[in-house]
């Protein structure tokens, strides 16, 4: 089971290279999801939908504590048990224990629909597990819609459904954010060369050690750039 786990797809997302222009992204992301799958180990196993699924990267950190893990995709998608928008999820009223909904919301054509349907689809004493954007370059897959601040998301989370509890959390800081802006068009400028990944990895390692220094830099704050925020909705 280890070995199968370990070769499952979406390696890149669970440990993304520093070299990547994605990588604050990603990497807080996987640092989030497996810290939140070792919180449910008290509480296994647990049922988990994991809503906008792609090929499911991060089912590993979830595969020990979970009974049963759900795919749901709006796509054509071999790794997806079932098929259908955020907005209309297929699946039956309080049904799942953890909801994962990661790098979806920008996408989707009604936010506030999509967050009553999270709240709908999980069951009592369950948690909605999302991540999207706060700062990101336009990147359709195959549309992109939105953009928030921590205190607009958590307004949409907070107008749309009634939770036990509710966090939103910038997933880094202002100088992590420059660094993949930096770092996605020194790509782009770069990307026929092998003289890409040298800067892009300097980039991000600078930006994590001056979010690390700085609170001002790593809050959101007035002037403040945060490239991803993390919600942990409890029903």
């Amino acid at each position: 089971m280890a070995d199968e786990l370990a070769r499952w797809p979406g390696a890149e997302r669970r440990d993304p290279p520093r070299t990547s222009p994605t990588w604050v992204v990603r990497h807080a992301l996987a640092e989030w999801l497996r810290a939140q799958a070792a919180e449910l180990e008290t509480r296994a196993p647990v049922r988990v939908l994991d809503v906008g699924c792609g090929p499911k990267p991060y089912y590993p950190f979830f595969a020990h504590v979970s009974s049963e893990y759900i795919g749901v995709d709006v796509v054509e998608n071999p790794a997806a048990e079932l098929r259908g928008p955020v907005e209309a999820l297929p699946v039956e009223d309080a049904s799942f224990d953890v909801v994962l909904c990661t790098q979806v919301l920008e996408h989707c054509d009604d936010p506030a629909q999509a967050v009553r349907e999270l709240r709908r689809v999980t069951a009592p004493g369950g948690r909605v597990l999302a991540s999207t954007h706060g700062v990101q370059v336009y990147h359709p897959s195959p549309v992109d819609y939105w953009r928030w601040t921590h205190e607009g998301l958590r307004r949409v989370f907070e107008q749309n459904a009634e939770w036990s509890s509710l966090t939103v959390d910038a997933a880094a800081g202002t100088a992590s954010a420059l660094a993949m802006l930096l770092g996605t068009y020194v790509e782009i400028a770069l990307r026929r060369t092998p003289f890409s990944r040298p800067p892009v990895w300097v980039l991000n390692r600078l930006g994590a050690a001056l979010d690390a220094r700085s609170a001002t830099l790593r809050e959101p704050v007035p002037g403040s750039l945060i490239p991803n925020l993390h919600v942990v909705a409890v029903v």
